[in-house]
C-alpha cells in the first residue's frame, strides 16, 4: 500500500544556481546534499521550512533529451490543472515579499471559491501556484474581505 508522497524532482541546469534562488528567493531550506549515495549524481533537496513530509530534489539532468525538460515542469505554462501548488498564510503579503526579491510572478492575486491564489516561475520559468486557503471549518485563515464587499 502506497502510504505518503515523499520526494518530487525539479530538472535544473545548475544545482548550486537553484539552491541559491529557492533558498533566497522561496526561503526554503536545504535538506540534503550528498554526492556518495548514488555514483555520479549529486542528491541535493529543499523543502518548505518546517515542511517534513515532502522534499523537492534540484535534479540535474543526467541527458541531452532531459536537459531539454528545465524550465517544463512541472506542466505546461499557462496550465493550473497541471502544477504543484504552495500553501501560504496570506497570499497577497507573500505576492508583494515575492516581487520585492525579484520573482516573476504572473499577475495580482485573485480570490476565488477555494481561497486567494496567484501563479509565480522559477528561474528556469517553471510555473507554480500558491493559494492561501479559505478553509474556515478547518480552522484556518477566514475569507478577508473583497474590497467590494467593504
Amino acid at each position: 500500500m502506497i502510504t505518503k508522497l515523499s520526494v518530487v524532482s525539479i530538472l535544473v541546469r545548475d544545482q548550486d544556481e537553484a539552491l541559491k534562488w529557492y533558498t533566497e528567493k522561496l526561503g526554503f531550506e536545504k535538506r540534503d546534499d550528498n554526492s556518495a549515495t548514488v555514483p555520479g549524481y549529486r542528491w541535493l533537496t529543499v523543502a518548505p521550512k518546517g515542511q517534513k513530509e515532502l522534499m523537492i530534489v534540484l535534479g540535474k539532468p543526467r541527458s541531452e533529451e532531459a536537459m531539454q525538460q528545465v524550465g517544463k515542469q512541472p506542466g505546461p505554462k499557462g496550465n493550473p490543472e497541471a502544477t504543484w501548488v504552495f500553501e501560504t498564510d496570506d497570499c497577497r503579503k507573500t505576492w508583494e515579499e515575492l516581487k520585492g526579491k525579484g520573482v516573476r510572478v504572473l499577475g495580482e492575486p485573485v480570490e476565488r471559491p477555494y481561497g486567494v491564489e496567484v501563479g509565480f516561475e522559477d528561474l528556469y520559468g517553471n510555473v507554480f501556484w500558491m493559494i492561501e486557503p479559505w478553509q474556515a471549518e478547518t480552522g484556518r485563515a477566514e475569507r478577508k474581505p473583497v474590497m467590494a464587499e467593504a
